[in-house]
């Protein structure tokens, strides 16, 4: 497989986030055509580069050498989540728009978090979760450590 400009460390390390998905086609379709990803390399795995990282879009499958006792499947019930994309964003309301009307599906639309951001959630063809938050000061103060 040739993966032209895929970032692998010579030392240190790299993340990706890995989605065991139930249609490539329809994934590929939403992480390119309304989150704006680039498809690096198509089916079987599909690599799609977002902004700054990577998702990984794969069939399911059962165990593997290296995974025994594993079986990797797309959610079973989109209202019961153990893990979740989060994207910050410098506009959450010009994102919003945008990508709702590419077809995106939101469960709200932007709210404001106690004043720490305003932040959303979405969900992909296969019910994954995707926060989308938009930072207010008071949460730049905080992780900076800074005072006000």
């Amino acid at each position: 497989m040739d993966l032209p400009k895929v970032p692998l460390p010579e030392e240190g390390l790299f993340i990706t986030h890995f989605l065991t998905v139930a249609d490539q086609t329809a994934s590929r379709a939403f992480y390119e055509g309304i989150l704006g990803g680039t498809v690096v390399a198509s089916d079987d795995p599909t690599f799609v580069k977002l902004a700054n990282s990577w998702i990984i879009l794969n069939r399911g499958g059962g165990p593997t050498p290296d995974k025994p006792e594993v079986i990797l499947e797309p959610p079973q019930d989109p209202t019961r989540v153990n893990s979740f994309l989060n994207l910050r964003v410098a506009d959450i309301r010009a994102c919003y728009d945008e990508w709702k009307a590419k077809g995106a599906k939101f469960l709200t639309e932007p709210l404001d978090n106690h004043g720490w951001e305003t932040r959303c959630y979405m969900q992909d063809p296969d019910g994954y979760i995707i926060e989308v938050g938009e930072a207010h000061q008071k949460m730049v103060n905080f992780l900076t450590g800074a005072k006000g």
